[in-house]
């Protein structure tokens, strides 16, 4: 199944979720949020875990990428294989993305790694760019954006502005805690970027804060609080 969820969030979820959501029904998956989840989990295991979930979430989201054939030569003989159509290139919303990105490139090691960096204004509480550089062939590549917190969807909608603006043609959103509010939004500015999630949370809470949540990944992942 594409997601399997309490009652009460498929009642939430119900008017906005489409084939374009994808919320992993996978027992690893769980267990592994579990562990984040958990606030006396420290640092070094909080780290290493959002980097294995975020494997975990590219190699079921690869399964199906269009193939190419190639004519190989084994010490056999002559064969026709397969390889990946298109180059993959990864996309962190630093600072918290950045811990997704090592467990990608340990299953893509011929991925490239772009860059977006965000920060609120504290007038327009808006998200301004304060980096952006990425690879020059993102324009012809599978895109995935990896940020670990779908909350409000304005740092993902601002994301994916920019890269569209810098004509990306193919991207993906894959995070790992998603509240209904985020993906509403997210699904709502961009209807043709799929949204992956590992889990689907209850709400935001009033200081915007995904309940249940992991708290600031961020900080957690760093180490700086």
């Amino acid at each position: 199944p594409k997601y399997d969820l309490p009652d009460y969030l498929k009642e939430k979820m119900e008017a906005y979720m489409n084939n374009n959501i994808t919320i992993f029904d996978h027992a690893l998956l769980k267990h592994k949020i579990s562990l984040i989840r958990n606030k006396n989990t420290n640092t070094k295991d909080f780290r290493t875990l959002v980097s294995e979930i975020g494997g975990l979430m590219v190699y079921e989201f690869t399964r199906n990428l269009p193939l190419k054939s190639v004519e190989i030569e084994t010490p056999i003989c002559k064969t026709t294989a397969f390889e990946l159509e298109k180059d993959i290139v990864i996309v962190p919303i630093m600072r918290a993305g950045m811990g997704m990105v090592d467990g990608i490139v340990n299953l893509i090691p011929t991925a490239k790694v772009g860059h977006i960096g965000l920060c609120r204004d504290e007038e327009t509480l808006k998200p301004q760019t304060y980096y952006a550089k990425f690879p020059d062939n993102i324009t012809t590549s599978t895109v995935l954006l990896v940020d670990p917190m779908l909350a409000t969807g304005g740092s993902a909608i601002e994301a994916v502005n920019i890269l569209k603006a810098k004509g990306c043609k193919e991207i993906t959103y894959i995070g790992l805690v998603g509240a209904p509010e985020g993906i509403k939004a997210l699904s709502e500015a961009h209807p043709d970027v799929p949204i992956y999630l590992a889990a689907l949370d209850e709400k935001l809470n009033e200081n915007g804060y995904i309940v249940p949540g992991l708290g600031d990944c961020g900080d957690r992942i760093f180490g700086t609080k």
